[in-house]
Formats: C-alpha cells, sequence, structure tokens
C-alpha cells in the first residue's frame, strides 16, 4: 500500500462545504501519480518519454462519509487485480483527523500505447510495481494471474 495525505483546499468544497464528489477522481489520480513514483522518471516520465498511459476504463466509488474544507484526507493506494494489460486499484480514503472512512474507489486501467492509441502488455517494471502492492485480501480469485 502507498500512502498519501491530501489537505482538502477552498476549491475543492461546494455549496455545502463539502467535497465536490467529483473531486474524489482527482484524489485518485493523484494518489496513481504517487504510486507509480517509484518508476524511472515517475509517472511523468512513463507517460512524457515511454508514452505508455494508463486511462481509466472503468471507475467505481462509493461514498461513505463527508469531508469538508480544511480536513486531510489519508489516500490508501491498493491493487486488487492484475492482467496482462489491466490492473485495477484501490483508493482508500479515510479522514484523518477521526480515521473515518469517507470513499472507496476502484480504477481500472489499460496499459496504453500513447502514440498509437492502442492497449499493449504491461511492462514488466510496471507490473513488478503493481504486484509489490497487490491486497490479496481484497483481491478477487486468480487477480494476481496474467489474463
Amino acid at each position: 500500500m502507498v500512502s498519501l495525505d491530501r489537505p482538502i483546499k477552498f476549491e475543492d468544497v461546494d455549496a455545502a462545504n463539502i467535497v465536490f464528489f467529483a473531486r474524489f477522481l482527482n484524489y485518485a489520480h493523484e494518489a496513481m501519480e504517487r504510486f507509480f513514483a517509484p518508476l524511472e522518471g515517475g509517472y511523468a516520465g512513463l507517460i512524457l518519454q515511454r508514452r505508455i498511459g494508463l486511462p481509466a476504463v472503468r471507475v467505481e466509488v462509493d461514498y461513505a462519509a463527508p469531508v469538508r474544507y480544511g480536513e486531510t484526507l489519508r489516500i490508501e493506494t491498493s491493487v486488487v487485480r492484475i492482467g496482462r494489460r489491466s490492473a485495477t486499484l484501490r483508493y482508500r480514503m479515510v479522514r484523518t483527523h477521526d480515521g473515518v472512512l469517507a470513499a472507496e474507489l476502484r480504477h481500472t486501467v489499460v496499459t496504453t500505447d500513447l502514440v498509437q492509441l492502442a492497449s499493449v502488455p504491461m511492462p514488466e517494471d510496471v507490473r513488478a510495481l503493481l504486484s509489490a502492492h497487490l491486497d490479496l485480501e481484497q483481491a478477487p480469485a486468480g487477480a494476481g494471474q496474467r489474463v
């Protein structure tokens, strides 16, 4: 699991002073960039130099508790499935001041050649990083196998 603490900014909240629901997708992407930081050149290097992208093909979100301006979320990123060309990441977003789960997202990405805009087999370093954070308790049977 890779962790990221994300303070909630004024621009993140709506008129009810709670985080606007779509912002959670932005937070997940910030956490994904942090997750891939250990790769050579980080997430930016994967995209800009290697021209390998990880576009979303499916996102599921469960909202559990509100988050307000001035609070901080701890975003815990793990992997629940790895295929030949795709993976599913799980983001648990927990309020740091009380430990309450605010939201949980599952985000399926497909490794993509950004020049051809076509899916490609997952690079070995990407697979190794994903495998290092595979949460076997949350993964469906066979999740770590190449499919």
